[in-house]
């Protein structure tokens, strides 16, 4: 169990860890939300200033025992859920300080090979956060060619999905696709030959399919929604992002529910008085220099925040069309 601990830690790298708290700002009797645990870096960070309450999350039951540890350490101010942080409404009460979402993967999770995550595992294809309901594996040899394709090509952004597509459909009807090697090899041979250096081959087909087996981007719109609900006036949400899917819709939802908004829209509220957020400035938070150095990981990152208003607010009902696209491909049935 010791030995389990000191390698979650060991491996964890918090992203703009420093940027983060001087954000929060953590006071006395403040209580805060960490919607994505992992290692708990944020959480044992704000629970470092005196009489401060930390609400934890995370989906991945990978991370139980260091959030066990927690518990032990601060038994009065610190719980852990495993759930996943769309849900976090059916724990929080209203009064919340501070939420802080870090997307995207962990250091744990692409670091376990036996996971699948990373295109340099030859283990059993999963991608599976925790709390699935089915894994890479069952995806990537059931979907239709056209689902396949419509999925790589927007969740994953990958301009060749059709030909990509098509070549795991070919290969599968031969040999069922078992682990992360034979889909690597797959991809591999379906590009162009003059791709970046910069990006593996296999980035984009990677994101597509860890995207829609979690359901990343209903859990992220939803756990927006949530969160908000539960912010006090004065709050703050944090949000760090890793992809322009993920950045798009938090800044959508900054921009157009804050005060400054210009612009109108069906998703919108009618009137301009009622809005969510204060004044947002769409400032974008990058790591340092030093930190992508250390953690080369973290080069994709952007961080934004914004501030619950005083006003009163309800979300449109047809809020959840601007996003249809994504939603109705991540409830595709397998």
């Amino acid at each position: 169990m010791v030995n389990q601990t000191s390698s979650l830690e060991l491996s964890h790298f918090p992203v703009m860890l420093d940027e983060v708290i001087k954000i929060c700002s953590p006071k006395s009797g403040g209580n805060y939300c960490d919607c994505t645990f992992g290692g708990g870096s944020y959480s044992k960070e704000i629970l470092k200033f005196s009489n401060t309450y930390v609400h934890a999350l995370d989906r991945d039951k990978k991370v139980i025992i260091e959030a066990q540890t927690l518990e032990k350490k601060y038994p009065e101010r610190f719980k852990f859920y495993q759930i996943k942080f769309s849900q976090l409404d059916q724990v929080l009460s209203k009064n919340i300080d501070v939420v802080i979402f870090d997307l995207g993967l962990s250091s744990i999770q692409l670091d376990n090979l036996e996971r699948g995550f990373s295109f340099r595992s030859k283990d059993k294809l999963d991608m599976c956060m925790g709390l699935n309901e089915i894994s890479a594996l069952e995806a990537i040899n059931n979907l239709s060619e056209q689902d396949l394709r419509s999925v790589i090509k927007i969740l994953g952004e990958e301009q060749e999905a059709y030909k990509i597509a098509k070549n795991i459909v070919k290969h599968r009807n031969i040999n069922k696709i078992n682990n992360t090697s034979d889909l690597v090899k797959i991809i591999t041979l379906s590009k162009k030959k003059n791709y970046s250096n910069k990006i593996n081959p296999c980035t984009k087909t990677f994101q597509a399919l860890r995207i829609f087996v979690n359901k990343e981007i209903t859990e992220l719109v939803n756990g927006i929604i949530n969160a908000t609900k539960k912010l006090k006036p004065g709050g703050k949400i944090l949000v760090i992002s890793f992809h322009s899917i993920e950045d798009k819709i938090v800044k959508f939802f900054f921009t157009n529910f804050s005060k400054n908004r210009s612009k109108t829209s069906r998703y919108l509220p009618e009137k301009k008085e009622f809005t969510l957020f204060d004044e947002y400035k769409n400032k974008i938070i990058k790591p340092s220099k030093k930190e992508i150095e250390i953690n080369t990981r973290s080069r994709s990152a952007k961080l934004r925040f914004a501030t619950r208003s005083k006003t009163q607010f309800e979300f449109p009902k047809n809020l959840i069309n601007k996003f249809k696209k994504y939603l109705d491909l991540e409830a595709i049935n397998v």
